[in-house]
């Protein structure tokens, strides 16, 4: 029995020897044929879109709307994932899932109305502006 496994097992072992074997000569011809002298200067540095950067990236500060962007992103590639399921399963879940998928949808617009009122997805400059009324007071008698 240990043998018919054995017997059995040739096709992957030689398979990966074949694979680690490629990786390596790929690995050593990488090393032998790259050029070193192409290294140093500009060719060191990420690639900023043509921009030099300057300084250290640990003290770049990032503006809040790049991490509201990831956010949004987020939020939207799984309501997408979400549909998605739900218009593959529409013949088993009928109306039911109907309902609960309008019921999702209506909850993601909501959020992003407030999302859109409160200034989230305004990009330009940051202004605030005074609505009577909307502000707590403070009472000074």
């Amino acid at each position: 029995m240990a043998t018919v496994v054995l017997v059995d097992m040739w096709p992957f072992l030689i398979f990966c020897v074949v694979v680690f074997g490629l990786l390596g000569v790929m690995l050593v011809a990488s090393w032998y044929i790259g050029s070193k002298a192409r290294h140093g200067g500009a060719q060191d540095i990420p690639y900023e879109s043509g921009i030099v950067p300057v300084g250290d990236a640990e003290d770049m500060r990032l503006s809040i709307e790049f991490y509201l962007v990831a956010i949004f992103f987020v939020i939207f590639d799984l309501e997408t994932i979400f549909i998605v399921a739900w218009a593959v399963a529409f013949e088993e879940t009928a109306w039911l899932g109907y309902g609960a998928a309008a019921v999702f949808i209506g909850m993601l617009l909501i959020a992003l109305l407030y999302e859109y009122r409160t200034g989230a997805l305004d990009w330009g400059v940051k202004r605030r502006t005074f609505v009577p009324g909307r502000y707590a007071r403070l009472d000074s008698a």
